[in-house]
């Protein structure tokens, strides 16, 4: 098209030919532009908030969907959870009873070997019993209980003070030095070299005591060989065998020499002493030795007998809770992965704030461009007004008042027609005419200025 022939120049012409105010018309046609641009973009923002509703619906429905497979595999992950939770505590459980025996175990190991813990308790044992036989000796015959069963009762009681002295000696002598070596070492070391002293002292008295029985026993044997060699002496063909005088007077000599040994043993001081000193010595050494075997025996007692039975117990029960966690972590971790994927997959998916806040921004668009299409709605009418007033009243200048009453009875006509078709065609309850607009949104028809341009050129 020429720009000649564009509506816009033609207008520009004829308003500058008529001396019209051109800022009316240049207003017009901003605000028609401006109308037109606000037109597109309410379109446009129509579309994106329909675009946006579609979508919004389709990941309500997407979002409603992965959220329920996820629920799914959540319940799943949180069971697992919770039965792998407690074989777990289970398994710590059993597994700090396991270190506290071990430990125990380890504090429990004896200072002697399981060979020494017997020896000691066979010493022990065998002083109890030459103790015994002592107490029985002294019980029967000392005490001249003649009741074998008394006396053996009687017996076994002063043999048990080995027993009643063992506490004393564990508390006082044994469990200090075990406890503590470095503090107690002094007295440990003082009660073992009087307790050696005291043996070698008793081993000495019951020495010499020995060698002087074994004196007494070889003189004992001597006057018995003795009186045997008078005995031979006698005349072997006589017919009775009768000893002389003198030799039942040698005879009885012997055997008041012999009796007379035997009580010299029986007072001997080494004597008393050897009875006191052995039965002090039994007793000490009982206690000392089953303080030390017993001990012993006990630790290893409870190393092989309970802990390492309960420990055997314990680690079957740890690996038959593995056996039963390996399954579950197994599948907690498969249920957990799916978890995982779904949670991963939920988050790709469009968030549903932004797109309620991006509908949101499109509405409040739109109702502004509302606003600026009422606004650029209004200045294109008002400015369309203001041109066709500057028109009419530089057209109404140049006619004479034939030619304006000719004016106005063709625009009352022209009024009247318009105002009959409009009313056939406008919807109900509205009151105002429309004018028809052309391509420009400008007034097109019979235009009155135009009626009287055209009745001026035929008279002339």
């Amino acid at each position: 098209m020429e720009p000649t022939e564009n509506p816009d120049f033609q207008h520009g012409y004829n308003s500058g030919i008529e001396g019209v105010n051109r800022e009316t018309y240049e207003g017009y046609l901003s605000s028609q532009v401006n109308k037109d641009w606000l037109q597109e973009r309410i379109q446009e923002k129509r579309t994106e908030i329909t675009e946006t509703d579609q979508q919004l619906t389709q990941a309500t429905e997407a979002h409603r969907t992965a959220y329920a497979e996820l629920q799914t595999h959540a319940l799943q992950v949180e069971r697992l959870d919770k039965q792998v939770k407690h074989h777990e505590a289970d398994r710590q459980a059993l597994e700090a009873d396991r270190d506290n025996l071990r430990e125990r175990r380890t504090k429990a190991a004896p200072d002697y070997s399981l060979l020494a813990g017997l020896l000691f308790l066979v010493a022990g044992i065998s002083f109890l019993a030459g103790d015994l036989i002592i107490s029985h000796e002294i019980v029967a015959y000392a005490l001249n209980i003649r009741n074998t069963n008394e006396a053996w009762a009687f017996a076994v009681g002063l043999a048990m003070v080995s027993i009643l002295l063992k506490p004393a000696y564990d508390r006082l002598i044994e469990q200090p030095y075990q406890e503590n070596p470095e503090q107690n070492r002094t007295k440990y070391e003082r009660f073992k070299i009087a307790l050696a002293v005291f043996s070698v002292l008793t081993l000495a008295v019951l020495g010499w005591f020995r060698y002087e029985a074994y004196r007494t026993d070889q003189l004992k044997a001597a006057i018995n060989k003795s009186v045997r060699q008078l005995q031979l002496n006698t005349d072997p063909t006589a017919a009775t065998q009768t000893l002389s005088p003198s030799t039942i007077n040698k005879i009885e000599k012997q055997l008041s020499e012999s009796s007379e040994l035997n009580l010299a043993l029986v007072n001997s001081p080494w004597a008393l002493l050897s009875f006191v000193l052995s039965g002090i010595l039994f007793a000490l050494a009982g206690a000392v030795c089953l303080g030390i075997a017993l001990p012993v025996l006990s630790a290893f007692w409870f190393r092989w007998l309970q802990a390492d039975i309960k420990l055997w117990k314990l680690r079957r029960r740890i690996k038959r809770i593995d056996g039963v966690l390996a399954p579950l972590e197994a599948q907690l971790a498969e249920q957990r992965i799916q978890q995982n994927v779904l949670q991963h997959n939920l988050d790709l998916l469009p968030n549903l704030n932004e797109l309620k806040e991006r509908r949101q921004s499109a509405t409040e668009d739109l109702n502004e461009l509302y606003a600026e299409l009422k606004l650029a709605q209004t200045d294109s009418r008002i400015s369309n007004f203001n041109d066709g007033y500057g028109q009419g009243e530089a057209t109404r200048t140049v006619l004479s008042d034939d030619e304006q009453r000719q004016l106005r009875k063709e625009m009352l006509t022209l009024q009247n027609g318009n105002r009959a078709r409009s009313g056939e065609t406008r919807p109900p309850g509205n009151t105002s005419a429309t004018p028809i607009n052309g391509t420009n949104g400008k007034p097109q028809g019979l235009r009155p200025y135009q009626s009287v341009r055209k009745f001026l050129s035929d008279d002339m």
